[in-house]
C-alpha cells in the first residue's frame, strides 16, 4: 500500500464528498490560487487498499499550477464506504463512478490512475469517457502477478478466516516488523490501520480478485486515441518496469521512469512526479 509521508492537508485542499451513481464518494479537492491562470483540472484515482491520501504530497503543487485537483476514495475505500455486495467493486462498476466524477469536472480533465486505479481509469476510457489525457502510474497491462499477487491471495485467506479486523491487525503487525516502516510517524501508522478497517470485506475481496485476473486491454486503449502517459518508479515491485515500458510502446504512449521511487511515486518522489505530470499535460491542456 502507499504510505503518505504526512497526513497534513496542504492549504489549498479541503475534504468533501462528490456525487456518483451509487452514492457520494469521499474526496480531497485542492483549488488553484485566484491569481494563477486556470488550467485543465485533474482527477486522481488510488490503487488497491489505497485512498485519496496517497496523493497528499502532490495536491498542493498541482493546484498551484492552476489546476483544480480532485483525489477520491473509490467506492469501498476508506471514507467512501460501500455495501457488502461484490458487484459494487468490479472494475466496470468502479469505472462508472470515475466517469461520473470526470463528467462533473467539466468538458475534459486529466485522469491519473495509480496501480489498480489505472485499470479502473482505463476501463472508464474504454467505456466512453474522454479525458484530456490518461496517466497510468505504476499500473500494468493486465493481471498483477508475482509476489504482489501472492500477497493478494494471502489477504483473501485472512479475510475468509477472520474478516477485515483480522486482516487489519495482520497488516499492522507486518508493518511494525518491516524496517521500511521504522521512520513512519505514529499517526500515519494509525491511519494505515484504520483505512484498512474501514474497507468492506466484499470490496477488499472483489478488488483483489479483479486485480489478479484483469485482462490485457492495451490495444483497445490505444484505439481510443486518448493521449496516455505510462510512468512508474524505477524499482516498481508490482508490474515490472520492463512490463510497463513494453505497454507504453504498444500504446504509442509517453513514458517516464521516476527515480527514487518504488510503487508509489506520488508519496516517494512527489517533486519528480509533479514535474512528470505537468510536462506531459502541457500539450493537452484546455485553457
Amino acid at each position: 500500500m502507499s504510505v503518505p509521508p504526512s497526513l497534513q492537508l496542504p492549504p489549498e485542499a479541503r475534504p468533501t464528498r462528490i456525487p456518483a451513481g451509487a452514492g457520494d464518494l469521499a474526496a480531497l479537492v485542492a483549488e488553484p490560487p485566484q491569481d494563477v491562470p486556470p488550467r485543465t483540472p485533474v482527477l486522481l484515482v488510488p490503487g488497491y487498499t489505497g485512498s485519496k491520501e496517497d496523493f497528499l504530497p502532490i495536491l498542493g503543487p498541482l493546484a498551484r499550477s492552476g489546476r483544480r485537483t480532485v483525489a477520491i476514495d473509490l467506492r469501498g475505500q476508506h471514507e467512501s464506504g460501500g455495501p457488502e455486495d461484490p458487484a459494487a467493486y468490479t472494475i466496470a462498476a468502479l469505472a462508472k463512478d470515475v466517469a461520473e466524477v470526470l463528467a462533473g469536472l467539466g468538458d475534459s480533465a486529466h485522469l491519473v490512475g495509480h496501480s489498480f486505479g489505472g485499470l479502473v481509469g482505463r476501463r472508464a476510457v474504454l467505456d466512453g469517457s474522454r479525458p484530456a489525457s490518461l496517466t497510468l502510474l505504476g499500473s500494468g497491462p493486465g493481471a498483477l502477478g508475482g509476489q504482489r499477487a501472492a500477497l493478494v491471495e494471502l489477504m483473501r485467506q485472512v479475510l475468509d478466516d477472520g474478516g477485515v479486523p483480522a486482516l487489519a491487525d495482520a497488516a499492522a503487525a507486518a508493518d511494525r516488523s518491516n524496517p521500511k516502516y521504522s521512520g513512519v510517524a505514529a499517526d500515519v501508522m494509525a491511519f494505515l490501520h484504520q483505512r484498512l478497517l474501514n474497507s468492506p470485506a466484499a470490496a477488499l475481496r472483489t478488488m483483489g480478485e479483479q486485480l489478479v485476473t484483469a485482462v490485457d486491454e492495451t490495444d483497445e486503449l490505444r484505439a481510443t486515441g486518448v493521449p496516455v502517459l505510462v510512468a512508474h518508479g524505477e524499482t516498481d515491485d508490482a508490474w515490472s518496469p520492463d512490463a510497463q515500458r513494453r505497454m507504453a510502446e504498444r500504446l504509442g504512449a509517453s513514458y517516464v521512469c521516476i527515480a527514487g521511487s518504488v510503487h508509489s511515486p506520488a508519496c516517494e518522489a512527489p517533486d519528480a512526479t509533479v514535474e512528470t505530470l505537468l510536462s506531459f499535460w502541457a500539450p493537452y491542456d484546455v485553457m
